[in-house]
């Protein structure tokens, strides 16, 4: 299922994860922007040309959900993509209370990634 053309952000601390998910983003028509943790994102927030953020729960110093909280509260309006390999429930709500589009298990299907970014683009249309 082909994506409209949109510009994604995946923050992700693995380089081989950020690397397969770039080549599955670009197979379903989207562009990347590569981040290795939130905090180089954030460096670089006001310059992303990005609508829509992929995000690992898991990151290292800031978590992907922290990283929503604190974009939210900043005032910024991104689509986000949760996903994470950790099997523990209650990331799932925590990801969900801080506006989560989708809720992705690594590692990532790409039907669930297509369904999650036509999510994402419609909440991105509706604001």
């Amino acid at each position: 299922m082909p994506i409209r053309s949109n510009v994604v952000a995946v923050i992700d601390d693995d380089a081989v994860t950020r690397e397969a998910l770039r080549l599955l983003l670009s197979s379903l028509g989207c562009e990347t922007e590569l981040y290795e943790s939130a905090e180089t994102f954030l460096a670089r927030v006001g310059k992303s040309a990005a609508t829509c953020l992929l995000v690992d729960v898991e990151l290292d110093a800031v978590s992907g959900i922290e990283l929503g909280r604190g974009l939210a509260a900043a005032g910024f309006r991104f689509s986000i993509v949760f996903m994470t390999a950790s099997t523990d429930q209650s990331i799932r709500q925590r990801a969900a209370d801080v506006g989560g589009v989708a809720f992705l298990r690594k590692p990532i299907a790409p039907q669930a990634l297509a369904e999650a970014l036509v999510a994402a683009r419609r909440q991105s249309e509706n604001r």
